[in-house]
């Protein structure tokens, strides 16, 4: 075991290790099924990152490789900061752990743009975000979706477009509200790239995906795309 992982479990609240539980939906049959919690809060486990400095990546992937939430989240946050000086290892060691370790939606939000976006943004070609968005597994779908707010933020839209018109029929809520996420972000930085997307697929996106996609827009312009919903 790390010493900053004695460090972790010495430091975490039943109490709150109680409602992340809850939170998370670790219950059977629910997306967090058998995950585990110190009871830590992020700006409590972000305060940790400085011990984080002198770990060998392996050690970082020891700790990202954690049966308890709040390590593998400290791990990622810990792969994000250094990302910059280490991209190529960061980037194959983040694919190979997201069925097992990236697992839970606050994993994914916090490290998907700042290494999947930033590895890819300066690539033209990117047919690792539609296998991605085509996998069997939630958190590797998201991490597609997800990843494009990087792209978002450097005035890239179109692989957001492109991945939310293939998620249309998904399933999962969680898939539902990242589409909407990343929709209303395009549309916050030029609100015809959004209105475009809305025009064509309002009445086939599901209900959730729409509502997050219209939060910013004027209430006559939402009114009118959710009449357009069946």
């Amino acid at each position: 075991m790390l010493a900053i992982q004695r460090v972790l479990r010495e430091s975490g609240s039943p109490a709150r290790a109680e409602h992340s539980l809850r939170f998370f939906k670790t219950g059977p049959g629910q997306y967090g099924e058998g995950d585990q919690f110190l009871g830590l809060t992020v700006p409590e486990v972000r305060g940790f990152l400085p011990g984080c400095r002198e770990l060998t990546l392996d050690e970082v992937t020891e700790l990202l490789r954690s049966p308890w939430h709040e390590e593998r989240l400290l791990a990622l946050l810990e792969l994000v900061r250094r990302f910059p000086k280490e991209p190529e290892p960061i980037y194959s060691l983040y694919l190979a752990h997201i069925p097992r370790s990236i697992n839970n939606w606050d994993l994914v939000d916090s490290s998907a743009p700042g290494i999947v976006g930033k590895f890819l943004v300066k690539h033209s070609e990117r047919p690792i975000l539609r296998r991605l968005a085509c996998s069997i597994n939630l958190w590797e779908r998201r991490v597609a979706v997800i990843a494009t707010q990087h792209f978002i933020r450097q005035g890239q839209f179109q692989d957001t477009l492109d991945l939310c018109e293939v998620l249309l029929q998904d399933r999962e809520d969680l898939i539902h509200k990242a589409c909407g996420w990343m929709l209303r972000e395009a549309g916050k930085r030029d609100e015809s790239v959004l209105l475009g997307f809305l025009e064509k697929w309002a009445a086939h996106m599901p209900r959730t995906m729409l509502r997050y996609s219209l939060e910013k827009l004027d209430p006559e312009t939402r009114r009118r795309f959710m009449d357009l919903r069946p």
